[in-house]
This record gives structure tokens, C-alpha cells and sequence, in this order.
């Protein structure tokens, strides 16, 4: 756990641009940001959080256009939906 003055600098130096963000996620979860992170020359998991996000924006960006982007995107959403008690936390 970081101390209160390491994360009072990291909030001063980053509160611009950057907002903490905790989430509790199931080690299912962890595994595949792990494996994200590892298959993409990442640097660990919160960026694996970022990245995954920015792919799933450029998808939803290219559904617009493209009606296989758009089921692939729709194929997604149904199967997070239809599992989502195993990834929420």
C-alpha cells in the first residue's frame, strides 16, 4: 500500500490528467489482464485496462460503418451478458 505522501504527490503531480481508478475484480479477471499485458508489450495490468478499453472503443468506432465489426460488437455485448456473474467482482 503506498503511503499518504507518495499518493498525495502522485495526485499533485498527475491531477490533470489522471484519476486513480479501483475496481475489485475477480482473479479471473487479474489472469487475463495479466495475459493482455504480457501478449501486447505492455506494462502490467492497469495499462492492459487501458488498452482493452481503447479496443473496445475502436470496435464500437468501427461498427458504425462496418456491419461485421457490428456483429462481432453485438456477439460480445450478448456473451458478457448472458456470463457476466463470472467477471463482475
Amino acid at each position: 500500500m503506498a503511503t499518504r505522501e507518495s499518493q498525495r504527490r502522485w495526485r499533485g503531480k498527475n491531477h490533470l490528467v489522471k484519476r486513480q481508478l479501483n475496481v475489485m475484480a475477480r482473479g479471473l479477471i487479474h489472469g487475463y489482464l495479466e495475459e493482455i499485458a504480457a501478449a501486447h508489450d505492455l506494462r502490467g495490468k492497469g495499462e492492459a485496462v487501458a488498452f482493452s478499453a481503447f479496443a473496445l472503443r475502436v470496435l464500437m468506432q468501427q461498427a458504425d460503418y462496418d456491419p461485421a465489426a457490428a456483429d462481432r460488437l453485438a456477439a460480445l455485448r450478448e456473451s458478457y451478458h448472458r456470463d457476466r456473474d463470472l467477471y463482475q467482482g
